[in-house]
């Protein structure tokens, strides 16, 4: 069997799962992936300072609810704030473990538990570090759920998410989410970028890291798309098609109507759900 050739890029991906910037940037790496997936690799590597996540005090929960709000209008993924003073969070880097015992299953479905993990967070208002909530979330997500227990208990869990964040330090990242480029012939320390930027600055530094101009894939059907992932917000519709809000609003409601896909709504933005889902391809 012919070896499954290397691809030239390699991105690290610094994400705290619970921030709502990372939240924020998902349409621009399902876009990125979508175009440019055939050029490189992602490695999540799970990230935050120390004190983000420590139980934060009943002060900054009012800080947190306003900040959600305002990131969720600037960025255009829904994230609900009212979290923080309803039902807050009490350990934040119980996520964080989690889904590193999620990994031990293998990384696709680590992938979609972190997505139903930020979900459950950022739609459904949960407290993600409670045992019974994580656990659902993995049932959810396929995983095994006597395995996913007894991992996500384990010191080894802990002991892994503590070298992501070690990973961190010897990058000198210290914002999430930041991206960092990899080019498997360059001897280098990556090219970096923190904080959130427009989907045409990723690609360039895409462009720059490969020294010439990858070749876009083309982008899948509508439809072929949301089978891909189990919910789609609106936001990464229009960021992926690069459609204005209304004619995203358009598409979905006819597909709505024809029994397609069900609505549902967030305090910012819609997401969608295919009716009839049958996954197809990878998805990131």
């Amino acid at each position: 069997m012919p070896r499954r050739k290397t691809k030239p890029i390699e991105l690290f991906y610094f994400i705290d799962p619970i921030s709502p910037k990372c939240w924020g940037l998902e349409p621009i790496i399902k876009k990125l992936w979508l175009e440019y997936g055939q050029y490189f690799s992602i490695r999540r590597i799970l990230s935050g300072s120390i004190s983000t996540l420590n139980i934060p005090s009943q002060r900054q929960h009012q800080e947190l609810a306003t900040a959600w709000d305002k990131t969720a209008i600037e960025l255009g993924m829904s994230c609900d704030g009212t979290l923080w003073l309803e039902n807050p969070i009490c350990s934040p880097f119980r996520a964080s473990i989690a889904i590193k015992a999620a990994e031990f299953q293998g990384m696709r479905l680590a992938t979609v538990f972190l997505r139903k993990l930020q979900e459950a967070v950022f739609i459904d208002r949960i407290d993600i570090s409670l045992q019974e909530n994580l656990i659902a979330i993995a049932k959810a997500s396929g995983l095994d759920e006597n395995e996913f227990t007894l991992d996500l208990n384990s010191d080894i869990a802990a002991k892994s998410f503590q070298s992501d964040l070690q990973v961190s330090t010897d990058m000198y990242v210290d914002e999430t989410p930041s991206l960092v480029f990899f080019h498997h012939d360059i001897n280098d320390c990556g090219l970096k970028i923190a904080g959130t930027y427009s989907y045409a600055v990723y690609e360039q530094l895409l462009a720059e890291r490969m020294s010439k101009q990858p070749k876009k894939a083309k982008l899948p059907e509508l439809t072929t798309f949301l089978t891909m992932y189990d919910l789609v917000a609106s936001q990464e519709i229009a960021i992926v098609y690069n459609w204005h809000p209304e004619l995203v609003n358009q598409k979905m409601n006819e597909l709505r109507v024809a029994g397609v896909v069900d609505k549902i709504p967030a305090k910012y933005g819609d997401f969608w759900r295919l009716i009839d889902r049958q996954v197809i391809g990878d998805a990131v």
